[in-house]
């Protein structure tokens, strides 16, 4: 009978304890519902007159370079520059031998005297022509009297048909004689003026080869840098044919693409005289222009002159520049942290919710520190207000933030 009740009593031995203990539990505190405050950085707001900048990556160009090329076919009988070696105005830079020169000079001045010879000839030979000319017209009317005579003779039968052909003949012969030398006499002038002409040609032609000659020794026409050089000494050129290149030292330039958003603004600062420079981590200073005369889907190129001496720069070298836009009023600078999207921002109410405000991206602009930033501007921007520059993913207008307490005063 035990058995069968222990099974019972040790049940009712675990309830009863059951019962014990939650009737001798402590209440739980009361909780109360609170809302979560996010920790976030401000900065207040106080638009001022800011600089934007504008990254720019450009070549290295020398518009002043100049191509050498042989004025004259020939072997080059001395080269004493070489690749990127500094030469002073004056310098010889190259010079083709004289025993090809000399050859093609000397064939040009040939022709000229020859010219000048015919045309001498031509002038003796017009003077005989007119002369002969006076003796043949003599001789015609010789012929035309006995013609006459003849001609008188034989119709009273006191001479014969044969001597009337004779005289006929003769008579004939004169005036061919008168006619060609006339004839001669007439073309004169064409004959003179074409031989004219060719003289004139011929002496183009020495003064184009004299020029030719006198290039053929290079000299350096200002203080540059030899570069390009395509030839050594002892290298038979062609006409035409390039040689070397020598640029300016002084007048390099930057030619870097420019979006077309930022174009309308740098063109009205240029067409109000403004001085826009721009500056590299080198240490070099450009100033901008003007821009190119093409446009390009991607931009246009921008062209910046070098301030100061070149420092090492060498054409076709590529560098990175920071580019001065005119100063923009109103603006606040402000960590690329606080922009939400292409152009919002949140304000810091006085209850500590967030507030969303439109502005517009003006551009970026450099710290004191040199420090990158976000120029922004906007009507919601009101001076004194408290921006917030923590980037918050869960950000939206009314949500609740607390200021947080600098570094050196949380551990207070």
């Amino acid at each position: 009978m035990l058995k069968r009740l222990l099974p019972l009593i040790i049940l009712a031995i675990g309830v009863a304890g059951f019962v014990f203990l939650k009737a001798t539990r402590p209440e739980p505190a009361e909780v109360s519902a609170s809302e979560r405050s996010w920790q976030v950085d401000v900065q207040t707001v106080q638009p001022g007159t800011h600089t934007p900048i504008l990254p720019l990556y450009g070549e290295i160009v020398a518009p002043e370079q100049v191509d050498i090329t042989a004025t004259l076919a020939g072997r080059v009988a001395e080269r004493p520059v070489a690749e990127g070696q500094d030469v002073r105005e004056g310098d010889l830079l190259l010079a083709l031998s004289d025993a090809d020169i000399a050859p093609v000079l000397a064939q040009a001045r040939a022709q000229v005297a020859d010219l000048e010879a015919q045309i001498r000839s031509e002038q003796v030979r017009f003077r005989n022509d007119r002369r002969a000319l006076e003796s043949e017209q003599a001789i015609l009317e010789n012929a035309r009297r006995q013609f006459e005579r003849i001609e008188s003779l034989v119709a009273r039968n006191l001479a014969s048909r044969e001597n009337l052909e004779a005289a006929t003949d003769g008579l004939a012969r004169a005036e061919l004689t008168v006619s060609t030398r006339q004839r001669a006499i007439d073309e004169h002038p064409a004959r003179l003026q074409s031989l004219e002409a060719k003289l004139e040609q011929a002496r183009a032609n020495l003064d184009s080869v004299q020029r030719d000659a006198e290039r053929a020794r290079v000299v350096a026409p200002f203080d540059g840098v030899v570069t390009g050089i395509q030839v050594a000494t002892g290298d038979q050129v062609a006409r035409n044919e390039r040689l070397l290149s020598i640029y300016p030292t002084e007048g390099l330039e930057l030619r870097a693409r420019v979006p077309e958003v930022f174009q309308a603004e740098l063109l009205d600062a240029l067409a109000r005289g403004d001085q826009l420079v721009a500056a590299a981590d080198t240490g070099h200073q450009f100033r901008l222009v003007r821009f190119a005369g093409l446009a390009d889907p991607a931009g246009t190129e921008a062209i910046l002159e070098l301030i100061g001496e070149p420092g090492g720069l060498r054409p076709g070298g590529l560098l990175p520049v920071v580019l001065q836009r005119p100063p923009r009023p109103d603006t606040v600078a402000v960590p690329f942290s606080a922009l939400y999207g292409a152009g919002s921002v949140y304000l810091m109410d006085d209850e500590g919710r967030m507030q969303r405000v439109e502005v517009q991206r003006i551009g970026e602009a450099r710290s004191s520190n040199g420090e990158r930033q976000l120029l922004i501007a906007g009507e919601g921007l009101v001076p004194g207000s408290r921006l917030i520059t923590t980037h918050l993913p869960n950000a939206i207008t009314g949500l609740k933030v607390t200021v947080a307490e600098p570094a050196g005063e949380s551990g207070q």
